[in-house]
């Protein structure tokens, strides 16, 4: 019953989303509340939900920080003069700023955190695509990518697996970086193939020379808001502020505190759904009964068929209700049918919020990255899910090239 209710649940938000027909905010809070009370939870729902928002409060304060700290910044003109060394740098072909936005988030996704990678990434590469009139969507979706296929022995997922399965992050990750190199070999293709599409878009084709698209005119107001002689100060973080006149500075918060409270606000509900889900035992309902439909026949194909679904599971559990809930379970199953624990786990590294995890309502760091790039979720999953499971999908097969696992 449970586990039905749950993938209900999941679908029908997921559809909600996709299909615009709720907003995010309003989906993510009122469909896992419907199911809670329709599985009998009543008023034990407000507990859950308080949970779930205590643990993405912390994201949602830093999200509107966020929000208000660079969108002032923008504001006072502080990423200009980066705008304009970056462009005298790469020039303005989509092609060379899309692959270096996947740099940028590579090197960046090296301490682990999604959340992180996406508050440097997209604050620092936005304005070029603004600048040029790119899609913004093809930033969030690069960055995605190269932090999805990123996973390292020290980031979230992989210490999950290593710990449920009580193996060392070496053992699981160490036959994967061959693996991992493929899918990195993806990322830059994909972003070099997002960056061709652009330059057919913009009508830049081939050519070397396109200044001409980095000419940007500011309006009177812009003009009147930019502070060029205060780039170091806010490069300091704004040892004393842009905007002395109290008026000045209600008009520059007030002017992006819609969007930063908007996103603070659905941060919030992901994480009410998180906490109506586990609180309800709707998700450990879910991975119980995904075991059991799995024949006996098919344990030699258990690692592959994980690795095909680890992705989309992403949209189903969040990390700790996977790798510290269904991953032993799932394991467990395979080993009595003669499968190794640890292929099981390197199979789950290929998608389960690792490739799977800007798309999934289930992490506040999905509501980060379409927030930062202004974009709508259904937009971005849409445009992005598609690569994410590509790329998810590439690594699986490569696992059984390089005999991580087989068929």
């Amino acid at each position: 019953m449970l586990a039905l209710a749950g993938l209900i649940t999941v679908g029908l938000l997921l559809a909600l989303i996709m299909s615009r027909r709720l907003s995010p905010l309003v989906a993510l809070i009122l469909v896992p509340t419907a199911a809670s009370f329709a599985t009998g939870f009543g008023l034990r729902t407000g507990g859950f939900i308080l949970s779930g928002i205590q643990v993405t409060a912390s994201v949602a304060a830093m999200f509107v920080f966020a929000i208000l700290f660079f969108g002032v910044m923008t504001d006072a003109g502080m990423l200009d003069p980066i705008v304009d060394r970056l462009l005298s740098g790469v020039g303005t072909r989509p092609t060379h700023i899309v692959t270096g936005s996947a740099l940028l988030a590579l090197l960046v996704h090296l301490d682990g955190s999604g959340a992180v990678t996406f508050l440097v990434t997209v604050p620092s590469m936005l304005p070029l695509y603004q600048r040029l009139g790119m899609d913004p969507r093809v930033l969030a979706c690069v960055a995605s990518l190269a932090a999805g296929v990123n996973f390292l022995p020290w980031t979230g997922p992989t210490i999950r697996a290593a710990a449920a399965l009580h193996v060392t992050t070496t053992d699981l990750f160490r036959p994967l970086i061959p693996v991992q190199l493929v899918g990195l070999v993806f990322v830059f293709t994909v972003a070099y193939w997002l960056g061709r599409r652009e330059e057919r878009r913009l009508g830049v084709g081939d050519r070397r020379d396109t200044s001409g698209l980095a000419a940007r005119a500011l309006s009177d107001t812009e003009r009147a808001l930019r502070r060029p002689r205060r780039f170091w100060l806010n490069v300091a973080l704004t040892v004393a502020i842009n905007y002395p006149d109290p008026a000045a500075q209600r008009a520059r918060v007030d002017a992006h505190a819609k969007a930063a409270m908007l996103m603070a606000a659905v941060v919030l509900a992901a994480g009410a759904l998180t906490g109506i889900l586990k609180g309800t035992g709707m998700l450990d309902a879910m991975a119980t009964s995904a075991v059991r439909v799995v024949p006996a026949r098919m344990a030699g194909h258990l690692p592959f068929a994980l690795g095909l679904l680890a992705m989309p599971l992403s949209l189903l559990f969040d990390p700790d209700s996977f790798y510290l809930g269904a991953l032993p379970v799932v394991a467990a199953v395979a080993q009595g049918l003669g499968v190794p624990p640890v292929q099981m786990g390197q199979a789950a590294l290929l998608g389960q919020m690792t490739t799977g995890f800007p798309v999934s309502p289930l992490t506040p760091a999905t509501f980060l990255v379409v927030g930062l790039c202004g974009i709508d979720l259904a937009e971005h999953q849409r445009f992005t899910a598609p690569f994410l499971f590509a790329a998810s999908v590439l690594m699986t097969f490569a696992c059984v090239m390089f005999g991580v696992f087989s068929w």
